[in-house]
């Protein structure tokens, strides 16, 4: 009999599995179904970047294995974008490494930091991918729970000395996927004492600092004096520039973190396609204004499909940045019965807030990268319900 790693059998279940197939059952009796749920970008990638490729990709040079750390001109443009963008001073050669989309080193990074009987702090509700490389890792997840009460941000003074002086890393992720929730400079620079008193690492997720709203832009932990002694910080090209498909991102701050990052890799993969590094340093060249056009169309759905969450009797805070929407689920319904009711009743599926972890209960998340015509109609299919009643 085939025997699969405990490592593996110990994955938490996928609460979407259900759901998935039920929206294969639906669409195989031929029903419209609309996702508001994997936060893809709909829009295209920009053709400047996609010339870049056109161009590049009959060079021979790029042709062959790409070094692990990048291109040394992609890891210059990063540190050229991170003084322009967030006046933060990197140095490529040791402080910058590209990635094959951020989640490749958010996933890859537990295993350069921690041993089996680790802790790493983690919130709840998060990104799954935080846990599941601890857990690869052999590693523990503390648990940080976070509330609306505290607008999504940890409480460091919560985590008991006991667990922080055993901590290894923490993971931070503002812009916030699921909530959408934002942090400010203070609340970094409280991130930054915490870290340097306990001798922890940040494991800062940074992908959604360019996707904002009003008049608001985020900031760069790595903006914090002293930031860099303790912090790494994920980046992607994906959500800033609508190129999840090419698969590029990079990671910067603390050059031992960025070493433990790269002993990793250079393992286990062979790096960065260069032609798409290229497509990557003509993203990065990219004008603010492009930027703003893009979260313009954004806000547009925002605005929307807030409007019509309020409608139907759901609380729902506008997001200042990321591209969801996180929505309070009636008291009667589950986040999973809710869901499973919107699936059921109007063909559309959001995504139950109980999939990020235990504090996500009550709530769903919709995401923003749908197009317009399907926007309109699942919003328009919800202005017409009549929520059911729950199971609690």
């Amino acid at each position: 009999m085939i025997r699969i790693s405990k490592r593996v059998e110990q994955l938490p279940p996928y609460l979407f599995v259900e759901i998935s197939r039920k929206i294969a059952a639906k669409k195989a009796e031929g029903k419209q179904v609309i996702s508001f749920g994997i936060g893809d970008p709909d829009i295209p990638t920009p053709d400047s970047v996609l010339k870049k490729l056109t161009e590049t990709a009959y060079n021979p040079s790029n042709h062959r294995y790409p070094e692990t750390e990048g291109l040394l001109e992609f890891r210059s443009e990063v540190a050229t974008w991170y003084k322009a963008r967030f006046d933060v001073t990197v140095d490529p050669a040791t402080e910058v490494m590209s990635l094959i989309g951020a989640k490749e080193g958010i996933g890859h990074i537990s295993l350069g930091l921690l041993d089996p009987g680790d802790i790493a702090l983690v919130p709840d509700p998060a990104y799954p991918a935080y846990h599941v490389g601890t857990l690869f890792a052999g590693a523990q997840s503390f648990k940080i729970p976070l509330s609306e009460s505290t607008n999504w941000l940890p409480d460091f003074s919560k985590i008991p000395s006991s667990i922080a002086e055993k901590a290894k890393v923490i993971w931070l992720n503002y812009p916030n996927n699921p909530t959408g929730a934002v942090a400010g400079i203070e609340f970094f620079e409280k991130a930054v004492a915490f870290a340097k008193k306990y001798d922890i690492a940040i494991l800062n997720d940074a992908c959604y600092t360019e996707v904002y709203y009003d008049d608001y832009r985020p900031v760069s932990i790595l903006e914090v004096p002293g930031a860099k002694d303790v912090s790494i910080e994920f980046h992607s090209l994906s959500k800033s520039y609508n190129m999840t498909g090419w698969r590029i991102g990079m990671a910067v701050g603390n050059q031992e973190l960025v070493r433990a990052l790269f002993l990793v890799k250079s393992n286990l993969d062979s790096g960065a396609p260069q032609a798409i590094q290229h497509m990557g340093i003509a993203a990065m060249q990219l004008t603010e204004s492009d930027i703003q056009v893009r979260n313009k169309q954004y806000q547009i759905r925002r605005d929307k499909v807030v409007d019509t969450l309020q409608k139907i009797g759901l609380e729902v805070t506008p997001p200042k940045a990321s591209l969801y929407v996180w929505a309070s689920v009636p008291k009667n319904h589950t986040s999973a019965s809710f869901a499973t009711a919107v699936l059921n009743d109007l063909d559309l599926v959001l995504t139950p807030g109980s999939s990020y972890g235990e504090f996500g209960e009550g709530y769903v998340r919709l995401s923003l990268t749908i197009n317009e015509q399907d926007l309109d109609e699942g919003l328009r299919r919800l202005n017409t319900w009549t929520i059911p009643e729950g199971p609690l």
